[in-house]
């Protein structure tokens, strides 16, 4: 065990080549959370990949398949499922204190005996939480956000079906509390950034709509930040299978390419 991790248990692998353990480790605040780690059965050593899952509550929720999906392309996978999920403590507050999971979690990983160096992805709401602890730790690899949520003001206004959520969680409506949408968004943030930046997104996504992705990148550009975008015309937040298959194998050689 670690510093971090408190609890280790194995999970049942659809993958025999794969070991899944939910593992029960101590966010930064001190919470105990919850989140899964998918390993290569062998004694090799390997990049860390830290999955930053979209969603919230059982919305987006981590799956295995997912999971095991990254770890085969030749990665150690941690997926924190973040507080107040599948008997974490703590309640969930949309890339506001729960942030701390993701940070405290890429720590985690780093800190495994077989991890070499740690990737940092995001999908959809895990686009912010990816970019804030890509901001946080310097010393990443790489960072890709798919489908990202990129701008929580913007999020507010494109989403009518989460307002009452995002209200709720994050303590009023952007007019109201704008500091606390202003401190859940990155791009104010990416003078801070050093670490390259893969942008995936579909340009049909009404989840989350791909100018997300267009403000992410004008203001990586403004600062000279190391980006690359691959923008999708007919495809929406959810790609089809087999082209979803290929872009994770796309990605991952991406991020292998960033380190070599």
């Amino acid at each position: 065990m670690n510093n971090r991790m408190v609890l280790k248990q194995r999970f049942p692998s659809p993958n025999p080549a794969i070991e899944l353990s939910i593992i029960t480790y101590l966010s930064n605040d001190g919470l105990k959370v919850k989140g899964l780690l998918a390993e290569p059965k062998d004694d090799r050593n390997y990049d860390g990949f830290l999955y930053l899952r979209g969603g919230i509550k059982n919305v987006g929720k981590v799956r295995p398949s997912r999971i095991i999906q990254f770890a085969a392309e030749g990665f150690i996978v941690f997926a924190p499922f973040y507080r107040g999920n599948q008997g974490g403590e703590g309640h969930e507050d949309f890339a506001g204190a729960d942030r701390e999971d993701a940070f405290s979690g890429f720590e985690l990983l780093d800190s495994l005996e077989r991890v070499r160096r740690v990737h940092i992805f995001g999908f959809s709401r895990g686009g912010v939480m990816a970019l804030l602890t890509a901001i946080h730790y310097q010393q990443a690899a790489s960072i890709v956000t798919w489908g990202g949520v990129s701008d929580m003001f913007l999020t507010y206004e494109e989403r009518m079906d989460l307002r009452r959520m995002m209200k709720r969680v994050i303590g009023g409506t952007p007019a109201k509390v704008p500091e606390q949408y202003r401190e859940r968004t990155p791009i104010y943030m990416l003078e801070k950034l050093t670490l390259p930046v893969l942008i995936i997104h579909g340009r049909k996504d009404k989840n989350v709509s791909v100018e997300h992705a267009y403000r992410l990148e004008k203001r990586l550009k403004e600062l000279n930040k190391r980006g690359e975008t691959w923008y999708f015309d007919e495809f929406t937040h959810y790609f089809p299978p087999a082209i979803n298959r290929q872009i994770v194998s796309d990605l991952t050689a991406w991020m292998k390419r960033q380190v070599n």
